[in-house]
């Protein structure tokens, strides 16, 4: 089996295994991922199938819909993979990139590190859906999802949250912006990342003083 045939036949699984996935991560979350992957992939030196399958997999089963079991998504990412007849190194890398692209993760500072060129290009591609036009949709309908509050004053956002206090919360979504959304501009791993994410950055910025404009009656 080719490497085209493999990739386009995990679009099909990712298609299938997330076809009722809440909105901000399904499917077309995980396309605008693997698209923007791709596209940093051009300005760096890395293993363009790992990308892609760290890219299509990484969220095949994001622990905070399972009750934040993190071992499911490597599960059957593995699982498909060896289906695929992948190579198993490549299936170990694949695996750690799900095991440690999300932001939750880097708040644990006890956890074990696994860097790699790979990672950070399908790290910077996901941190760029969560911020932007995009993004605020995708933090919206999440809070939704979750029944939260829009804005609270009187709930300061937490800029000293811990891995499970970042994982328990339950904060209007607003907060949101300040403890994750507006710290990705200057986690991004790449210079493509960084450029991308300087213009959506401001964006937000735009977005949030509308908001407190309209919120406190001025506009």
């Amino acid at each position: 089996m080719t490497k085209g045939q493999i990739i386009e036949n995990t679009i099909t699984f990712v298609k299938k295994e997330l076809e009722n996935a809440e909105g901000g991560h399904d499917w077309f979350h995980i396309e605008r991922v693997f698209k923007n992957a791709i596209l940093i992939s051009k300005n760096e030196k890395v293993d363009a199938f790992v990308v892609s399958l760290g890219a299509l997999l990484h969220d095949i089963a994001d622990p905070k819909f399972y009750d934040g079991d993190e071992t499911i998504g490597p599960r059957i990412a593995t699982e498909f993979l060896k289906s695929q007849k992948v190579d198993n190194l490549i299936i170990d890398h694949v695996i750690n990139i799900i095991n440690h692209i999300s932001y939750k993760n880097s708040l644990n500072k006890n956890a074990k590190k696994f860097t790699s060129k790979e990672l950070a290009v399908v790290q910077d591609a996901d941190r760029l859906d969560a911020i932007g036009a995009i993004g605020i949709a995708r933090c919206f309908n999440y809070g939704g999802f979750k029944n939260r509050a829009l804005y609270n004053p009187e709930i300061l956002p937490n800029l000293n949250m811990t891995k499970e206090e970042y994982k328990s919360s339950k904060a209007p979504t607003i907060n949101h912006f300040y403890e994750k959304l507006l710290l990705l501009k200057d986690k991004m791993n790449t210079n493509s990342g960084k450029k991308i994410a300087k213009q959506r950055h401001v964006y937000m910025e735009e977005f949030l003083n509308q908001f407190y404009d309209e919120w406190n009656g001025i506009k």
